[in-house]
């Protein structure tokens, strides 16, 4: 880990710059690149592992989730908020509350992640939690203000919050697509997003104190 202020860790990729939060004891990365971009000819393709970089990228900001079929991510929150159970007060201000918090924009441009620990650097070895969100395979983000607590590293966990492909995007499987795809199969794009994620995790987490044989 560098001296900085801000916390700088160096992944298989680059460094990465976070920040910190809860009065420097947690150090929050935002916005990290596990996969190419799945665009052009990496459409409906399994992720390429992403490229490397010169420098320390800033890993700040969330980056955009995937697309999914509405326009509005918190058409989601609501629908999620309203499982609950809650009363009719406590739901409408806690819906009220997330409406104002901004959200990332949606983009195929999607395979990132995000780390939270309160250790960065080799020695800790502590747990880690990979959380994959919900959503029935169509909606949702790990950018969603349900998903980023601090609750998990404040006990000693490292937590890592994961996008993947959504919809049409993750799911599509087409004779053509079939056809032209070395394993012979189509569909699961967003399953194999997730096994790339969590390849990721085994590579890197550790710069993050985070134990690879305890996830």
């Amino acid at each position: 880990m560098s001296a900085s202020p801000s916390p700088i860790v160096s992944t298989t990729c680059g460094k990465i710059q976070g920040q910190w939060q809860n009065q420097d004891q947690i150090a929050v990365f935002k916005g990290i690149p596990f996969a190419r971009p799945p665009l052009g000819e990496l459409r409906w393709s399994p992720p390429v592992p992403a490229e490397k970089w010169e420098g320390i990228r800033p890993a700040t900001k969330f980056a955009p989730f995937a697309w999914q079929r509405g326009t509005d991510i918190h058409k989601f929150i609501d629908n999620l908020v309203n499982g609950q159970g809650w009363g009719f007060w406590r739901t409408f201000f806690i819906k009220s509350l997330l409406k104002v918090v901004p959200m990332p924009r949606q983009s195929e441009d999607c395979l990132y992640l995000n780390v939270r620990t309160p250790a960065p650097g080799p020695q800790a070895k502590l747990p880690v939690m990979v959380w994959i969100h919900g959503g029935d395979h169509q909606d949702g983000s790990a950018a969603e203000p349900f998903y980023d607590s601090n609750a998990l590293p404040q006990r000693e966990v490292v937590t890592v919050s994961i996008n993947y492909r959504l919809g049409l995007m993750g799911y599509l499987a087409h004779p053509e697509l079939t056809a032209t795809s070395e394993q012979g199969v189509s569909g699961n794009y967003g399953t194999l997003d997730q096994i790339a994620a969590l390849q990721w995790v085994q590579e890197n987490i550790a710069a993050f104190g985070g134990d690879p044989a305890n996830v």
